[in-house]
């Protein structure tokens, strides 16, 4: 399912005292089945146009559309029930949603709540859980006597067996250490290539940005500052660090190397695209 924003502002308490606006002229087109990325620094308003992207916030001007329904600025937009089945998020520390009595009230509330069968919401519980990596065994445990890791599989669980077209990622690895992180991300790309989920990233973590994202949004200030593929936006370090933004620790460690007098064709994003590079470039000074 396609998304896009085009020309949209949002201002938060308008015709208020304190209004502020949070987003200008924000146009992003996410085509179905596309990995984005959207970072920035906390304030750059990273988070409300993740909110635009299932109607949880109405644009202050211009257009959002979600596959074949558009959401204007200055118009009555009715019966978004839908838009949001369609779009899951997983927010930052889900786990923090969890409320039911046991695992699998907690993940068939969302799918019963949108009109789905119990028996269809209990099938696909079962179905959610495998692909977050826990068992059937916890279904009738209280998400509360599980650990913190699984209590935020719980949760994702819940979002996955809503069934939605899109995933909205708001820093899902907030709070974890480095293997949990990585076992998290790496289930979310997983699920992208195999529901071929649009999946939506909004991050800190250059890393993750440029390990799993085929595109790359810059928010800074309210606004698009760049995007591009994660080779675009990376081969341009001096640039992003400018912005006070950091880069990959593979792209810092290439920069070095260049420093001491090593050429490179391009920027590499991967510690093994760049052994290789380094290999090649050290078979040329010996020919040489």
């Amino acid at each position: 399912m396609d998304i896009s924003l085009s020309h949209v502002d949002y201002r938060y308490q308008a015709n208020t005292p304190f209004e502020r606006l949070a987003i200008q002229d924000v146009s992003i087109d996410i085509p179905s089945g596309t990995y984005m990325a959207v970072i920035g620094h906390t304030g750059s308003g990273k988070s409300t146009v993740l909110q635009h992207l299932n109607a949880l916030l109405v644009p202050s001007e211009g257009t959002v559309t979600i596959g074949d329904r558009e959401i204007k600025a200055h118009q009555k937009n009715k019966n978004l029930r839908q838009v949001r089945q369609r779009v899951g998020i997983v927010f930052q520390f889900p786990e923090h949603q969890l409320f039911e009595e046991s695992v699998e009230k907690d993940i068939i509330f969302g799918p019963m709540n949108f009109g789905v069968s119990e028996a269809e919401a209990k099938k696909r519980a079962r179905l959610a859980l495998k692909q977050v990596g826990l068992g059937e065994e916890i279904l009738e445990k209280s998400p509360f006597d599980l650990s913190g890791g699984q209590m935020r599989r719980v949760a994702i669980a819940g979002v996955l067996a809503m069934e939605p077209d899109v995933i909205v990622l708001d820093e899902p690895t907030a709070g974890l250490d480095p293997r949990g992180r990585k076992e998290i991300m790496d289930m979310f790309y997983q699920l992208h290539q195999e529901r071929k989920l649009s999946t939506i990233l909004v991050t800190h973590s250059m890393e993750d940005a440029a390990r799993y994202a085929d595109r790359i949004v810059i928010m800074q200030e309210g606004k698009v500052a760049k995007k591009g593929t994660p080779e675009e936006i990376f081969s341009s370090p001096a640039e992003l660090l400018q912005m006070g933004l950091d880069v990959p620790e593979v792209v810092r460690f290439q920069l070095k190397l260049e420093e001491q007098g090593m050429e490179f064709e391009k920027i590499y994003l991967s510690i093994e695209q760049l052994s290789s590079a380094v290999a090649d470039a050290l078979k040329r000074g010996v020919r040489s």
